[in-house]
């Protein structure tokens, strides 16, 4: 099976990868209590705690998982370049914000998808391959998102601030 689906007309692997994946974090993020404690307490620490939220161990297990995916996605980085350089993920950290902050997710935490963060992650890779394409240079490419960046952050920065007036 693995092999049918490698080859060119099927369907790659680190699709059904992503698909299960999007699944399963969707599922424990609207669907669980672990789900919401973790919405709870990118919302406010304080607030979740004294709602009997246990904060740290909520941040534990956060981490944990963060570091799971991590080594995952090294795994993924280096299957696809063959190579297991240190170099490899330098700068995904501005495309991985920048991706969540396009999806919907808050600077002041606790509001953001799974779906949304997948679809910033889209624009962001039609960002990154039309720049590629269109031969612009690695300096103003790191410029230009930092720009969308910013003009993400400013978007939901006025709009929060909208919603209180």
């Amino acid at each position: 099976m693995t092999v049918s689906l490698a080859n060119y007309n099927g369907i790659p692997i680190i699709l059904i990868l992503l698909v299960l994946l999007i699944v399963i974090y969707t599922f424990i993020t609207q669907r669980t209590i672990i789900g919401r404690h973790i919405y709870a307490l990118g919302g406010n620490e304080k607030a979740a705690q004294l709602s009997g939220v246990k904060t740290k161990k909520v941040m534990f297990l956060v981490y944990t998982n963060m570091g799971l995916l991590s080594a995952l996605a090294g795994l993924v980085v280096a299957g696809r370049l063959n190579a297991a350089t240190p170099k490899a993920g330098t700068m995904f950290e501005l495309d991985a914000i920048a991706s969540c902050f396009i999806g919907g997710a808050s600077a002041s935490g606790g509001i953001g998808t799974i779906v949304g963060a997948i679809v910033g992650g889209l624009v962001m890779g039609v960002l990154n391959n039309g720049m590629s394409i269109m031969g612009v240079s690695v300096d103003w490419q790191q410029t230009i998102k930092g720009l969308v960046l910013l003009g993400a952050v400013l978007f939901d920065v006025t709009t929060k601030n909208k919603g209180r007036n």
